[in-house]
């Protein structure tokens, strides 16, 4: 694990409010790399491109016939694609605004989806309690690979060079590893929402409805660090974390933002944090390499830009 990098803060300056939402906003994610756009999506049937530097909106991508859940960026910012209620999932092309391919064969809304390092292939997530793997390099519409080893719905999906990492409300992680044809099930007791393992992958962050975010360690599935002190238990919201890995952010029920020491799990000041959303807070994500710039996404309706 990282050593401790000194004291990290959360941004505490409200740079911009993205507003156009009608409804809530389930997620918000940034472009790759430098380039500076976030993009986010809500019940409002719509995904939209922004500038978070101006406040401005850029584009909006409509075709979605219900809420929008979850979006991913590929490595080069060419495409994205995006899921929800319509049970399928949508690839979308930038610049153009047009969706490029659908593929479909969920049974459920899709809770989640995200591609692999270098956008060949897409996962997706679903209510039906499946993850369905789309090769994009194929003109075949079917999924290539089902993973249908779940017993509730699919929250949160990542995909790794070597492995595949699923998150369920039955309350397991589970990791298909490529290599070695083998899964590992990881039982955490409650519900889980959110998954994101570390840059190296030796540790998983994983969010669940017991007001608890946890790491957990990649090989042994043992816990390394719980976080605590936030309220959740029953949205999900996703949690990040804060710049070089040295600390852990996760939004709340009450509309606050908790920022804490990766190393020893306390919360950094203010603790409490003060109220920033007027509902649950769904979606944080810090941005890839500005130090001091993340965003989060509430039920209220907008997506707001932080800066140190």
């Amino acid at each position: 694990m990282a050593p401790s990098r000194g004291p990290q803060t959360l941004p505490r300056t409200l740079h911009a409010t993205l507003d156009k939402h009608k409804g809530a906003v389930h997620v918000v994610r940034y472009a790759k790399g430098t380039a500076k756009y976030v993009l986010s999506g809500g019940q409002d049937r719509s995904v939209r491109l922004w500038n978070p530097a101006t406040g401005l909106e850029i584009k909006t991508y409509a075709g979605h016939g219900y809420e929008v859940l979850s979006i991913t960026v590929a490595h080069d910012n060419v495409k994205f694609a995006s899921s929800g209620g319509d049970r399928s999932v949508f690839l979308w092309d930038v610049a153009t605004a047009t969706t490029v391919r659908r593929f479909s064969g969920h049974m459920g809304k899709i809770n989640a989806v995200e591609f692999n390092e270098d956008a060949t292939v897409l996962a997706s997530g679903s209510f039906d309690g499946t993850v369905r793997l789309w090769d994009l390099r194929s003109q075949s519409r079917q999924a290539i690979q089902t993973l249908d080893d779940a017993r509730d719905a699919i929250q949160t999906v990542h995909v790794g060079n070597t492995y595949i990492m699923s998150g369920s409300v039955d309350g397991h992680i589970r990791t298909y590893d490529l290599r070695k044809g083998e899964l590992r099930s990881d039982y955490l007791g409650h519900p889980v929402t959110s998954i994101l393992p570390m840059q190296d992958s030796t540790a998983v962050l994983a969010v669940t409805l017991d007001a608890h975010v946890r790491l957990m360690d990649l090989q042994t599935g043992q816990m390394l660090n719980d976080f605590k002190g936030h309220k959740n238990e029953s949205y999900r919201c996703h949690a990040c974390f804060g710049h070089a890995e040295a600390s852990v952010i996760c939004g709340d029920e009450n509309g606050q933002v908790w920022n804490w020491d990766l190393l020893d799990a306390k919360p950094l000041p203010p603790n409490p944090p003060p109220k920033v959303h007027d509902k649950v807070i769904t979606w944080v994500e810090h941005h890839p390499i500005d130090p001091g710039e993340m965003v989060t996404s509430s039920a209220d309706g907008t997506v707001k830009v932080w800066k140190q």
